[in-house]
């Protein structure tokens, strides 16, 4: 079994920004009351200060839509090279922010928005994390590695990772 660390506020929102900055892409999933649930992959452009987590989206995105039925989200990060894991679950807002907008947009959205940070279409996506999870390893992947291998030829349990819940 790993270590359970769970994390709460300015730590919490750290182990997150850091897990966001290695793997921006995560399965944004709405429509949390059907089955199945709508998924998507969304990039992340930011995790803020105070642990909310925005996306540049297309206002009329069918993601956008159900967000307006729905606002509960769940966001799913996940760097299988170096065993990284987050799920997130919380409200979405969506706003046209320009301060917002202009703060996190990136060169390479020109390719959703032609007209870039004017396109009428851009709005941000803003999730206010309720519940958070996350799984890492305590000693970067090539230590983890030789544990499991390790660990398989004697038999023994590894102990190599840590786990917990992140209170924002």
């Amino acid at each position: 079994m790993g270590e359970v660390k769970n994390l709460i506020d300015k730590k919490a929102i750290s182990k997150m920004q850091e897990i966001v900055k290695d793997q921006r892409i995560c399965m944004f999933a709405t429509n949390l009351t059907e089955a199945p649930f709508s998924v998507c992959p969304m990039t992340a452009q930011e995790v803020s200060e105070d642990g909310h987590i925005l996306f540049l989206s297309a206002a009329d995105s069918d993601h956008n839509q159900k967000i307006l039925l729905d606002p509960r989200v769940q966001l799913m990060f996940s760097k299988v090279s170096d065993s990284e894991f987050m799920s997130v679950y919380g409200k979405a807002t969506i706003s046209k922010n320009r301060e917002k907008i202009d703060k996190i947009w990136d060169p390479l959205a020109k390719a959703w928005f032609p007209k870039g940070k004017d396109d009428p279409n851009l709005t941000i996506i803003e999730v206010f994390p309720e519940d958070a999870y996350y799984w890492d390893t305590k000693d970067g992947k090539i230590v983890s590695m030789l544990k499991i291998v390790a660990s398989a030829m004697t038999g023994e349990q590894m102990d190599g990772g840590v786990e917990g819940h992140l209170t924002v």
